[in-house]
């Protein structure tokens, strides 16, 4: 098995929209490091971030933040080591488009 270091996504997401953006491929292992949410603007905004097991429809068990409040102009860094298996999916929302968010860790293939 072959690990490779990487930013396993970068989005910067529609407003109120859910967004995957890590989806784990055929033959693929992933270990989340961290996860970062920067407020690009000066207004406090919020966002959701939820893994789904096997691509399931989104469920209130899949959350691991839920509307958290980030101040304006402020990054938050989640060091959460979330292991995936093939076909999980990491969904995001962001109350509005100043958000970004970046995902860090290794994918094992």
């Amino acid at each position: 098995m072959a690990n490779e270091y990487k930013i396993l996504a970068q989005s910067n997401p529609a407003a109120t929209t859910n967004t995957d953006i890590v989806t784990v491929g055929a033959g693929t292992q992933v270990i989340v490091s961290t996860i970062t949410v920067a407020n690009l603007e000066g207004s406090a905004n919020t966002y959701r971030i939820a893994v789904r097991d096997g691509g399931a429809s989104i469920d209130n068990s899949h959350y691991i933040a839920y509307d958290t409040t980030i101040p304006a102009n402020d990054t938050v860094a989640l060091t959460l080591g979330i292991t995936l298996g093939e076909t999980d999916v990491i969904t995001v929302y962001a109350s509005d488009t100043n958000l970004a968010f970046n995902v860090y860790g290794v994918e094992i293939t």
